[in-house]
Order: structure tokens, then sequence, then C-alpha cells
């Protein structure tokens, strides 16, 4: 059973897939704002006023969050090359994200996620999970 998809992956997968739907329900927040989804911002007021004060482009980044943590979650779940890719690639740019906001006093609690996002890129890219993706070619 070579083919079969490592549980790393799998959870990565749905990981991605999760992303993907809370981006997208922050971008419905923020097209919607007296709609029943506002208090959802109770979890990071300060995210809702870093959107607000973006504007438009606000929504055009969550929605381009969402759709490329689509593509990583239908990529890594059909073990294709791109999507493994894709993934550590958003991983890396949350990695550099999460530096920048901790280091530059922006968001201190970003610091956080700096050894889950080194954690999460030490587990996938083991030799095993590399092979995996290399053998579906």
């Amino acid at each position: 059973m070579a083919d079969a998809r490592p549980r790393r992956i799998t959870a990565l997968s749905i990981f991605f897939g999760a992303g993907a739907l809370i981006s997208f329900t922050a971008v419905l927040a923020l097209l919607f704002p007296e709609s029943f989804l506002q208090s959802m911002w109770r979890l990071n007021p300060r995210a809702r006023l870093a959107f607000d004060s973006m504007g438009t482009w606000a929504v055009i980044l969550l929605e381009s969050v969402s759709a490329a943590c689509a593509f990583a979650a239908v990529g890594l779940w059909s073990g294709k090359l791109w999507g493994y890719r894709l993934a550590i690639a958003l991983l890396a740019v949350n990695l550099i994200g999460d530096i920048y906001s901790t280091a530059s006093g922006t968001e201190p609690r970003a610091a956080i996620g700096i050894p889950i996002v080194v954690a999460i890129l030490l587990l996938v890219t083991t030799p095993a999970t590399r092979t995996f993706f290399h053998a579906r070619r």
C-alpha cells in the first residue's frame, strides 16, 4: 500500500480546508457588516480594525487566501505535487508573516504561530512525505 496518503497529509489537507472556510467566512463578514457573522470579530477585534483600514483590499486579500487554501487542500488530498508545493509555500509565507508581526511588535501574539508552523513544516518535509508526492507525478 505504497500509494496510501500519509495521515499527516490528510490532516494538513483538512487544515487547509478549514483555513479556506474561515477566510471565506471573514470575507462574508466584511461584505455584510450587519450580519450575524460580526460576532466572529470578538476573537480578534484588532484584525477587524486592520481589515477596515484596508478597505476593498481586505476582501481581495482574504478571497485570495481562501482560494489558495482551497487549492492546497484539494491538491494535498489528491496527492498532487503542485498541492504539496503550494501548501509549503503558504506555510512559509505564514511563517514569514508571524516572524515579521512578532519582531515589529504589530501583533506580538503571532509568536505562538512560529513554532507551530516550523513544526508543521518539519513534519511535512520528511523524506517519506516528499517521496509520496514525487512518486505520484
